[in-house]
């Protein structure tokens, strides 16, 4: 992780961010990490779409992510936002059923340059957040990763980022969320 340096998802560092999200073909078939905004990604909705909702958001200031730099190049990020700014997650039904209180914060997604996948750029990415929220005031962080303990597991496809990962960085169990996910909480003070 050493030499990694994280800045944050604004107007300034829009074109980093595009440009790794094309050379990746829009990610996941075009989603723009727009799949957990109210919008979602949609059938009749293409890439292009998704890449001009996601640059309104981010001119807007209703689009969050720490971005992860290897000199010059983005090689990564996590998204994280309010839950209003961030509705969607998956498994929504269960997380729902069992709901007491809305976090302040949502850590949705991770993507990372398949060229640095396994070096530590995701949980790069994850501190990055980590201080972008106490930046932005602190308050409760929640997320939905996987736990693939002992499991062969692709990097390309864990998008929610490991459990191991998160308790790495502070983050406790809340609950279980179909087979493999967890909901996990921390309590980020503002800086």
């Amino acid at each position: 992780m050493a030499g990694y340096i994280i800045k944050p998802l604004d107007s300034s560092t829009w074109d980093d961010f595009a440009s790794l999200v094309e050379r990746h073909n829009g990610i996941w078939g075009g989603c723009w990490c727009m799949s957990f905004h109210a919008e979602g990604i949609g059938r009749d909705r293409t890439p292009a779409d998704s890449r001009a909702l996601k640059a309104q958001r981010v001119d807007a200031g209703h689009a969050h992510a720490a971005l992860v730099f290897d000199g010059a190049a983005c090689i990564g990020w996590c998204q994280f936002g309010s839950t209003e700014e961030l509705p969607r997650i998956k498994n929504g039904r269960a997380y729902q059923a069992e709901l007491q209180t809305l976090p302040d914060w949502r850590i949705t997604c991770f993507f990372v340059d398949k060229v640095y996948r396994s070096k530590g750029v995701a949980a790069a990415a994850l501190g990055g957040a980590v201080q972008e929220i106490a930046r932005l005031g602190g308050g409760t962080v929640e997320s939905y990763p996987d736990d693939v303990a002992g499991k062969k597991t692709s990097s390309a496809f864990l998008h929610n980022g490991t459990l191991a990962m998160f308790e790495r960085q502070g983050f406790k169990r809340n609950r279980q969320l179909g087979k493999t996910r967890w909901v996990v909480t921390r309590t980020i003070r503002a800086k």
